[in-house]
């Protein structure tokens, strides 16, 4: 029965979970409808990332090569909301990877969280194809040492909850396995 409620994608997915909890490659199953078994379908990536260093680069390029030739993507660190203009025009489900990136890109870059979050909320209405978010869960270790690394930890668990809100999908991925923890019901038409 879980795999039917996860084989279609609802019009917003957020998809949680830690450092290498298998958070992307389930959601880029989800976006291209592979998760059990069936050819992958094209699909829009939207990539928040910047190689900023080798380490960096590296993941990068390891995350292009498990995806293959049938996504198309758009590299965007800051205007989110811009690029996602810009995948809807594509007509095929959108992977957004991740937010935390693109929160830390937002804070390096001196940018107004809260209106940032707003923005890419109000982006999503009225969207024309289905969309997948990508976050990492920062709040369950340690608290961090520095007031910066506290400032990201609590930013970070805002803009959770304000997608987490907002999605008609939550899925939470703890050791490569996914946890349904929202799942809105379809429209009826």
């Amino acid at each position: 029965m879980e795999h039917a409620r996860v084989s279609s994608l609802p019009p917003v997915s957020l998809v949680l979970g830690g450092a290498r909890s298998g958070k992307s490659t389930h959601a880029e199953k989800l976006v291209t409808g592979s998760l059990h078994g069936a050819p992958p379908q094209p699909a829009v990536y939207v990539a928040t990332a910047e190689a900023g260093d080798v380490e960096m680069a590296t993941r990068i390029m390891a995350h292009r090569s498990r995806r293959g030739s049938g996504w198309t993507t758009i590299e965007e660190p800051l205007k989110l909301g811009e690029a996602l203009q810009s995948a809807a025009a594509h007509g095929r489900p959108v992977l957004v990877d991740c937010l935390t990136l693109w929160l830390s890109n937002l804070m390096q870059a001196g940018g107004g969280l809260d209106q940032a979050t707003d923005e890419l909320v109000w982006a999503l209405e009225g969207y024309a194809v289905p969309v997948v978010f990508v976050s990492n869960e920062v709040g369950l270790g340690l608290v961090p040492e520095t007031p910066l690394g506290r400032v990201f930890r609590d930013a970070q668990g805002r803009l959770n909850m304000r997608m987490a809100e907002r999605a008609d999908r939550v899925i939470l991925m703890a050791a490569g396995l996914p946890l349904i923890m929202k799942e809105r019901p379809a429209p009826r038409g």
